[in-house]
């Protein structure tokens, strides 16, 4: 039975998406895949309120012209919310603890009114799409047992990331100082990020011991103040995927992800089929 698959997820996801929807496609599927948040009108797309409470006239045009039988998406966004409105099943994969994340967004108290009704209403919408989803889709078993317990009458079954093996190959291009420590990881979850911040007492202790980090994100500058007087520190930015991302793992000698709070995080597959040693946290579904 030939299915009509729409992907709708973030834009930087697009390039792991597509080998789900190519391997699909392979048993006589149709998928298509969009980024969930190009279907605003320009005049909305920077007012968050108005994205959040409207029906933008792009969304009924994909869906009247792909007609998908199903939605799969990776975020609980207005997007989700808005395709149960035409009754498009809706499946979600859902790569971290959501919960958690909104649970500490609600910690900081400089929050403008602005930001608590942000929050507040992502919360509504998410919850009205967990609700109502046909499935949900945790990465890892750690995910699975908190879905289930939020959740216990829906169906929920373990996806695990998936990567494409011939990618991943020594590519030489990158100058690092060694021995060396690699560090991909990006600045946009505080609890994730903070970890980062034990390395001061790393690069005391072991001076002769390069580390480079690549990743970017909104807390970036709270740990590039604490690291950048450091000699053997180096940040290098968000590096290109995968090529960039590529030769970094080819250079450097072991690979470390300092987290609070992962899942089943794509760079420790990635070093592993580098065959990089690796220094991880045994926090969520790392282990």
């Amino acid at each position: 039975m030939e299915f009509r698959i729409l992907f709708a997820v973030d834009k930087s996801r697009e390039v792991y998406i597509s080998h789900l929807s190519k391997a699909l496609e392979k048993k006589g599927n149709i998928c298509k895949i969009i980024d969930d948040l190009d279907i605003y009108d320009t005049s909305i797309s920077n007012q968050k309120i108005l994205r959040w409470t409207q029906k933008p006239k792009k969304i009924e045009k994909i869906f009247s012209q792909f007609k998908p039988d199903l939605i799969f998406t990776e975020r609980v966004s207005h997007f989700s919310s808005l395709s149960l409105k035409f009754k498009i099943p809706l499946v979600i994969f859902l790569r971290g603890n959501y919960w958690e994340e909104v649970a500490e967004s609600k910690n900081d108290i400089n929050k403008s009114i602005n930001k608590k009704i942000e929050i507040w209403t992502k919360e509504k919408i998410a919850d009205k799409c967990f609700k109502e989803s046909a499935l949900i889709l945790p990465i890892c078993k750690y995910l699975e047992k908190i879905v289930k317990y939020r959740y216990p009458d829906k169906c929920v079954d373990v996806l695990y990331q998936g990567i494409d093996t011939s990618e991943w190959f020594t590519q030489e291009g990158m100058k690092l100082q060694h021995p060396c420590i690699g560090i991909i990881q990006d600045a946009n979850i505080w609890k994730k990020t903070k970890e980062l911040m034990i390395l001061p007492e790393i690069l005391e202790r072991f001076p002769d011991v390069h580390f480079y980090w690549a990743g970017d994100g909104p807390f970036k500058n709270k740990i590039l103040n604490r690291l950048e007087k450091f000699e053997n520190f180096h940040w290098l930015g968000r590096l290109k995927y995968p090529n960039k991302v590529r030769e970094f793992l080819s250079t450097i000698d072991i690979y470390s992800l300092f987290s609070g709070s992962d899942m089943s995080p794509h760079t420790i597959l990635e070093a592993g089929l580098m065959k990089k040693p690796i220094l991880a946290t045994n926090v969520g579904g790392v282990s």
